[in-house]
């Protein structure tokens, strides 16, 4: 999937740390319950905090570090996957921008 096709997403600007990040990504499918989501997401260099859904992703380009309060430190790159729980909180210090093809249930 080109940039062209991604859609901007902004951040709240209370998640922003450090650095001007910009996220940008498309919804690709999602359950008629709307309670599973595919997609791909992207954001730009910065440092920024989240707090997760249940997500399995996989890097399909750059690199960051993922930061999990009171859990571990991931480092992230093309061909990894994570799986991110409901509710933890992250930093993430996007070093290359990042994206991802994600699938998250809610």
């Amino acid at each position: 999937m080109a940039d062209a096709d991604l859609e901007p997403d902004p951040l709240d600007p209370s998640q922003i740390v450090s650095g001007e990040p910009v996220v940008t990504g498309k919804v690709l499918w999602e359950s008629p319950d709307g309670r599973q989501i595919r997609g791909i997401w992207q954001i730009t260099p910065g440092v920024v905090t989240d707090t997760e859904a249940n997500e399995l992703f996989v890097v399909v380009s750059g690199r960051a570090t993922i930061e999990v309060e009171g859990g571990p430190v991931l480092e992230v790159g093309p061909g990894d996957a994570c799986v991110l729980r409901e509710g933890d909180r992250t930093q993430w210090t996007v070093h290359e921008t990042l994206r991802k093809a994600y699938h998250i249930s809610l």
